[in-house]
C-alpha cells in the first residue's frame, strides 16, 4: 500500500531545507489562538491567513494551513475545559468531563490530558493516512445520502439516550435543534421558519447560538460564586502536573485508538468532520466502560477520548481532500483554495503523479504534531492562569469577547442577539433538565441532515423500498433504534437486580 520509492523522495524534499519547517510553529500559534478564543474559527484563521500563501511554495502553504488546523483542533478544548467553553464545535464533548476536572481542581491534570491525546490521535491519524489513503477514499465514496442522514440521526439518539435525564428530553431537545437549524432558505430554494425576519433567511448563526447555549448560560448560572475553583491551593498552575496529564493518556490506548480511529473514519466523510466524531468517540467510550455513570462527572477517559477523536478526524478530512479533491468541511476548503492558488488540482492523478509530495504532507504533519507538545507545555501553563481570575471580572470579560466574536462571525447585529437570545434558552433548558449538547449538536447537523434527507428522497423518488437495496443504511437503522432502547433496557435489567437481590437478602 506504501510506494517507498516515493516515501524516501518525501524525506529528501522535508530534508533540503527548513523552508517547509519555518512556517509550521507560526501556524500552530495562530491555531492555538483562534481555537481558544470562543467565537474564532479555525476555518476563519485559514482564511484570514490564505493570501499569505501566495508568496510560499506548495508543500509550505499547505503545511502552513494544516498547522493552523493542528494547533486549532487542540485550542478548542482549552475554553471547554476552563469555562465550559466550546472553542470550537469539535470540542463539545471535551467539556463533559474536562470541566468538571477543573471545578475540582484538576485544570492541569484536564489540559495535559488534552494535549497528550491530540498529539498522539495526530500522530495515529496521519500514520492510518499514509498507509491507507487509498483505500479509505473508494470507502467514502460508497457513502450516500441515505447513510448520512442516519448517522445524523444515530448521533442524535446516541447523545439523548446517554444524557443524564429520560431520553425523552435529550430527543426533544436534539430535534428542537434539528429544526432550528433548518431555518432559512432549503436546498430546493423554500423560506421557512424565519417569521418575517429577514436575518434569518441564511439561517441561525451557529457559532453565536452554541456561545450563548454553552458558556452565556454557564456563566449566569456562576455569577454568585468568587471563583472558577473555589479551593485556593487548587487554583494553583503547575507545568509539571500538565506535563503528568499529558503522560497520562497513555494509560487509556484502547480509548486513544478508538477515538483516532472513529475520527479518521468520520473525518472522511465530506460535511460531517470533527463535530460528530467527538461526540461518537465520547459515546462509545462512555458504553464501552465499566463505570459509564462516572462520565459527565470528570472521568479522564471522557477527555482523551473527545480529544483523540477531534485530532485524528484532522487526517480523514485530508484524505477527501488529497485523494478526492473533494473538502471535507471549512478548513479543507480554504486548504483547496491553496490548491487552485498554485495550480494544483487534488484526487487520484494528484496521488498517482505526486505520490512524493503527498507523503511529504503526512511526514511533515506528524512532525507537527511533536512540536505541538512543545508548544503546548511552554503556552498551557499561561493559558490555565484563567482559573485565578475572580469571577466578578472573568463573566464580563468572556461576555464582552463573546459578543464581539459574534459580531465580528456576522458582521452585523445578528450575532450578538443570537447569543442574547440562545443565552436564554440555554439558561431555561438547563433548569428544566433539558441537556443542551443534544440541541447544540441538532442546530449544527440541521441543515446538512435536510440535504441528506432532500437528496435521499431525489434518488428513491420516494419509494421506502429504496432502503432495502442499502444494506449499510439498514445496518445503521439498527443502531438507531439500539441506541433508543438502550438506556430503558439498561433501567429494567437494574431494576430486576435490584429486586432479586432483595428477595434473596430476604
Amino acid at each position: 500500500m506504501i510506494d517507498f520509492s516515493a516515501l524516501l523522495g518525501a524525506f529528501a524534499i522535508l530534508g533540503a531545507g527548513l523552508g517547509p519547517w519555518l512556517v509550521v510553529i507560526p501556524g500552530l500559534v495562530i491555531g492555538l489562538i483562534f481555537g481558544a478564543v470562543p467565537g474564532l474559527q479555525i476555518s476563519m484563521a485559514m482564511a484570514i491567513f490564505l493570501p499569505m500563501t501566495l508568496y510560499m511554495d506548495f508543500l509550505q502553504a499547505i503545511l502552513f494551513l494544516t498547522a493552523i488546523f493542528t494547533g486549532g483542533g487542540f485550542g478548542g478544548g482549552i475554553p471547554a475545559i476552563l469555562m465550559n467553553i466550546p472553542g470550537t464545535s469539535s470540542a463539545i464533548s471535551t467539556a463533559f468531563d474536562g470541566y468538571p476536572m477543573a471545578r475540582r481542581g484538576e485544570h492541569n491534570e484536564a489540559l495535559g490530558l488534552s494535549l497528550g491525546a491530540s498529539s498522539i490521535s495526530v500522530i495515529v491519524g496521519y500514520l492510518l493516512l499514509l498507509a491507507l489513503v487509498q483505500p479509505i477514499s473508494y470507502a467514502v465514496l460508497k457513502l450516500g445520502p441515505t447513510e448520512m442522514l442516519v448517522v445524523i440521526l444515530w448521533g442524535l439518539t446516541m447523545i439523548a439516550s446517554l444524557s443524564d435525564g429520560a431520553v425523552s428530553r435529550g430527543l426533544i431537545a436534539g430535534f428542537a435543534g434539528l429544526l432550528a437549524g433548518t431555518i432559512g432558505f432549503s436546498d430546493a430554494g423554500v423560506l421557512r421558519g424565519t417569521m418575517g425576519i429577514t436575518v434569518l433567511m441564511d439561517g441561525i448563526p451557529v457559532v453565536p447560538a452554541m456561545m450563548g447555549m454553552f458558556a452565556a448560560s454557564e456563566l449566569l448560572k456562576l455569577q454568585d460564586t468568587k471563583y472558577l475553583i473555589a479551593d485556593a491551593k487548587a487554583r494553583r498552575v503547575s507545568p509539571r502536573r500538565i506535563a503528568a496529564g499529558m503522560v497520562h493518556a497513555f494509560r487509556y490506548p484502547g480509548v486513544l485508538l478508538q477515538g483516532s480511529l472513529i475520527g479518521i473514519i468520520v473525518g472522511a466523510i465530506p460535511g460531517v468532520g470533527s463535530s460528530v466524531s467527538n461526540l461518537l468517540s465520547y459515546i462509545s467510550a462512555k458504553k464501552r466502560d465499566p463505570n459509564p455513570e462516572s462520565f459527565g462527572k470528570g472521568n479522564p477517559k471522557g477527555v482523551v477520548a473527545s480529544e483523540s477523536a477531534n485530532s485524528s478526524s484532522e487526517a480523514g478530512s485530508m484524505v477527501t481532500l488529497l485523494a478526492l479533491g473533494i473538502p471535507g468541511g471549512g478548513a479543507t476548503a480554504v486548504m483547496l483554495a491553496a490548491f487552485a492558488m498554485h495550480n494544483v488540482t487534488g484526487g487520484p492523478q494528484f496521488i498517482r503523479d505526486q505520490t512524493d509530495v503527498v507523503y511529504a504532507i503526512i511526514l511533515a504533519n506528524l512532525g507537527q504534531a511533536l512540536i505541538l507538545v512543545v508548544l503546548g507545555l511552554l503556552l498551557l501553563p499561561l493559558l490555565a492562569s484563567l482559573v485565578k481570575v475572580p469571577m466578578n471580572f472573568l463573566i464580563p470579560g468572556v461576555l464582552s469577547l463573546s459578543v464581539f466574536g459574534a459580531y465580528g462571525l456576522t458582521g452585523n447585529m445578528s450575532g450578538p442577539v443570537t447569543l442574547l437570545v440562545f443565552s436564554a434558552i440555554g439558561w431555561a433548558m438547563r433548569r428544566q433538565g433539558f441537556p443542551i449538547a443534544a440541541a447544540v449538536i441538532g442546530l449544527i447537523l440541521g441543515s446538512l441532515g435536510e440535504t441528506a434527507a432532500l437528496h435521499s428522497f431525489q434518488i428513491s423518488g420516494g419509494d421506502p423500498a429504496y432502503l432495502l437495496e442499502r444494506p449499510m443504511t439498514l445496518g445503521l437503522i439498527a443502531l438507531v433504534l439500539g441506541a433508543l432502547l438502550m438506556k430503558p433496557t439498561l433501567r429494567r435489567l437494574h431494576k430486576r437486580r435490584g429486586g432479586r437481590s432483595e428477595i434473596a437478602a430476604d
